[in-house]
């Protein structure tokens, strides 16, 4: 409220719910946005802010009560709970949106609102705006600004309060003990969907309400393809396997890439290459603290990652030539990490004005590089096809550098090795 211009309104809509199958829906997933400024975790809500409004600032619309309804899907906060749960000043069943959201709007400046994201809503919103237009014989005058909304509360998301910090260091934990989990019970003959139950085991038996995205579980090859989320292969003894798994903890995400031996013993090659990730993933981190700019972490990785090719001889030629080229695309070909929070892939500009963002204590991050040799290059040695390897923490920025939220789970080529002995 305190940055919107006087005489405004703001207006959040629930996300919809999705349709799974027939008359069958996904797990709800609330409007990220209207979570972070309310927490309101019910559908068909919309959430209302009014600056100076004397009847209340804070206008909640959502489902009414219903025995009949709650018997069946669930219990309904209502009205009445929206007030005394969730601190709103006035509530009203959704049902009455049209008749009172479009009084609401009449004579406002400004609205501030999300267009574009829920197609529906953005033709409700119109018509309500439109309603106000076309009064007869009233001098209501309909808003005649729409300014992003995300653009604020995107802001403000990407700076973690202590709160929220915390909620993230327990999320992050959690997956930590997962991916250790995965490592101590990780044997050949295993399909790579036995690890995934494994780790989403350990996430929902330790709090976490769901994983924060599809968990990858990729054997030897499949560990090459980024997204690969079909996790139906066997385990083969002297592959590796590439896990990145994450929990949603109080609706905070977490994001964790791990890789190791099958069979719990790197091979030369193996090492190798992993050895170039873990040093590339070091440099990134080092680069991580208030007043550095975003891209250093990322050009770290590069640099880290073509010198370490070259030393293998897997790509040939000057270093620097060699990045200007973007040679190293054909075994590193994602950026270096991306913001984390309520989304796992986090709302937030990378750049202002065309120049990178630099770093304030409060933000989040992934650091996850990764090398990736295709089974079908044919232009290395054939010990070396089908290897891939990342590595992924999640880092806070402190005032004086950052912090890595999950190092509960170990990256060092001997303690992976331990744990899994063990």
């Amino acid at each position: 409220m305190a940055m919107m211009q006087p005489n405004s309104i703001a207006v959040v809509a629930a996300a919809p719910e999705k349709t799974r199958s027939k008359d069958t829906y996904y797990p709800y997933k609330q409007n990220t946005s209207l979570s972070y400024l309310c927490g309101f975790p019910e559908p068909e809500s919309v959430m209302v802010i009014i600056p100076d409004r004397e009847q209340g600032e804070f206008v909640l619309f959502c489902r009414d009560k219903d025995p009949l309804r709650e018997t069946w899907d669930g219990y309904r906060e209502g009205p009445e709970g929206a007030v005394h749960h969730y601190a709103a000043d006035d509530a009203f069943p959704i049902d009455d949106i049209d008749d009172i959201l479009p009084g609401l709007l009449e004579d406002k400046d400004r609205v501030y609102y999300a267009i574009g994201k829920d197609a529906d809503f953005d033709k409700h919103l119109m018509d309500w705006v439109n309603n106000v237009r076309n009064l007869r014989g009233s001098d209501a005058m309909p808003p005649s600004e729409f300014v992003d909304l995300d653009h604020f509360v995107n802001e403000m998301r990407l700076i973690k309060t202590a709160g929220e910090i915390q909620l993230m260091r327990r999320s992050g934990e959690i997956a930590a003990q997962a991916h250790c989990r995965a490592m101590r019970i990780s044997q050949p003959g295993m399909y790579e969907y036995q690890l995934q139950a494994e780790i989403e085991h350990e996430f929902m038996a330790c709090g976490a309400s769901a994983p924060a995205y599809a968990s990858i579980v990729g054997g030897g090859k499949n560990g090459c393809i980024l997204h690969y989320i079909e996790n139906r292969a066997k385990l083969k003894s002297g592959e590796l396997v590439l896990i990145d798994a994450g929990c949603e903890y109080e609706n905070y995400a977490s994001d964790i890439t791990r890789t190791f031996p099958v069979n719990g013993i790197f091979t030369p090659e193996q090492a190798a290459i992993y050895d170039i990730v873990l040093a590339a993933q070091a440099a990134a981190i080092e680069q991580i603290a208030p007043g550095l700019e975003y891209n250093l972490a990322n050009d770290a990785t590069i640099g880290v990652i073509t010198q370490g090719l070259v030393d293998l001889k897997l790509l040939q030629g000057d270093v620097d030539e060699l990045i200007t080229q973007g040679a190293y695309r054909d075994f590193y070909m994602h950026s270096a990490g991306h913001w984390l929070g309520m989304d796992v892939h986090d709302v937030g500009d990378y750049k202002i004005d065309n120049s990178w963002r630099v770093y304030e204590p409060g933000m989040v991050l992934t650091v996850e590089p990764g090398i990736y040799i295709s089974p079908d290059n044919k232009n290395v040695a054939a010990k070396w096809r089908g290897i891939a390897v990342r590595i992924e923490d999640n880092i806070l920025v402190t005032k004086a550098g950052c912090e890595d939220l999950t190092s509960g789970v170990p990256k060092a080529r001997n303690q992976i090795e331990q744990l899994m002995a063990g």
